[in-house]
């Protein structure tokens, strides 16, 4: 590229994001991030920096401000927009709804506004596989129903592709939404990972934390489930592999002619893992003995979906390159870094 174009990253200093970063900026994109350090830690920033030599741009701020978001896109001009920024935490938005949908819902506005106020035309979207609910056949594709998401975190994301999809048929605006399945997983570095504030939500942090002795053990929500070992199954993906999903995404959307249009894809592996496999793997891979219990179902829980990955596969050029092994091993490799990195912290 003659001269580089530039991303902004909304949201780029959380685990997806940050994964994310690294991949654009050494796929030789300029990236400006946006994040109020609200679930991230501004530590990261320097984390990217000391992985691929640059440190990006950055400015913290809610993206809820509607002047503050504006201004940034007159001083960056971006060429294209991934939008990561939201509140993402299941129980968290079953007790607190109305925090989610307008946290979620008018951030999503004012970068839209922004963006096509200053001539950005090209947005990837952060939108998840909660949009299905539970799929009545599996591997779920992009053209199945969309069914009533089991949470508010859920709904906000089936609604933010519907203000999308709306304003690609009103305005010229070309974007590209990305249906995750379960990202977990770490940078091989062990310099940025999964850092949740509080207790975590997801599987593999639970894992990680009972491994190191931040926690002394775990449940496994469910052993009835109509699946081969009783335990729910998922779609995992490691977060470097989806990190690369939003870099074709980028690439799709700047090589297209000016349409508007609405892309979709699933992005996961593929396939599904128990989480008595997930678990399993672990310790294996890791030598690790885990404390766990059998607890009963959680409400809310699908019982299993993976992805029908074809398209993303087709279109985006795009194909995940990191198994089930690597998964778990970076996944300990990154908690025992921050083992050492939390230490120190308190130390000093």
């Amino acid at each position: 590229m003659s001269e580089k174009r530039r991303i902004l990253v909304t949201g780029g200093a959380g685990f997806i994001g940050s994964h994310t970063v690294v991949q654009l900026i050494e796929a030789g994109f300029d990236v400006h991030v946006v994040d109020d350090l609200s679930n991230a830690h501004s530590h990261v920033m320097d984390a990217i920096a000391r992985i691929t030599g640059v440190h990006p741009g950055f400015s913290c701020f809610d993206l809820c401000d509607s002047e503050k978001t504006k201004k940034l896109f007159a001083d960056i001009k971006p060429d294209a927009v991934i939008h990561f920024a939201a509140k993402k935490l299941v129980g968290e938005s079953v007790q607190n709804p109305l925090m989610y949908y307008k946290t979620n819902l008018q951030s999503l506005v004012n970068v839209v506004e922004a963006s096509l106020e200053h001539g950005c035309q090209k947005l990837v979207f952060s939108s998840s596989c909660t949009v299905y609910g539970q799929p009545d056949q599996n591997p779920v594709g992009e053209d199945a129903p969309l069914k009533k998401p089991e949470s508010p975190y859920g709904n906000t994301k089936r609604i933010c592709e519907e203000i999308l999809q709306d304003t690609v048929k009103a305005h010229s605006l070309q974007v590209v939404s990305l249906r995750y399945f379960n990202p977990v997983g770490a940078h091989a570095s062990a310099l940025i990972g999964e850092y949740p504030l509080g207790a975590p939500s997801n599987l593999m942090p639970v894992l990680t934390q009972t491994a190191i002795g931040k926690r002394s053990g775990f449940s496994i929500f469910g052993s009835d489930y109509n699946t081969p070992d009783g335990t729910c199954i998922r779609d995992y993906i490691h977060v470097v592999d989806l990190a690369n999903a939003h870099v074709a995404a980028i690439q799709l959307l700047l090589n297209r002619e000016k349409s508007s249009v609405f892309l979709v894809y699933n992005i996961g592996t593929g396939s599904g893992v128990s989480v008595k496999e997930m678990v399993e793997s672990f310790e294996r891979i890791n030598g690790l003995k885990l404390n766990y219990e059998y607890a009963p179902r959680r409400t809310g829980d699908v019982e299993q979906v993976w992805a029908n990955n074809v398209l993303a596969l087709q279109e985006l050029g795009w194909k995940p390159h990191l198994g089930l092994d690597e998964m778990v091993a970076s996944a300990w490799k990154w908690e025992q870094h921050l083992n050492k990195y939390e230490k120190s912290i308190h130390q000093s």
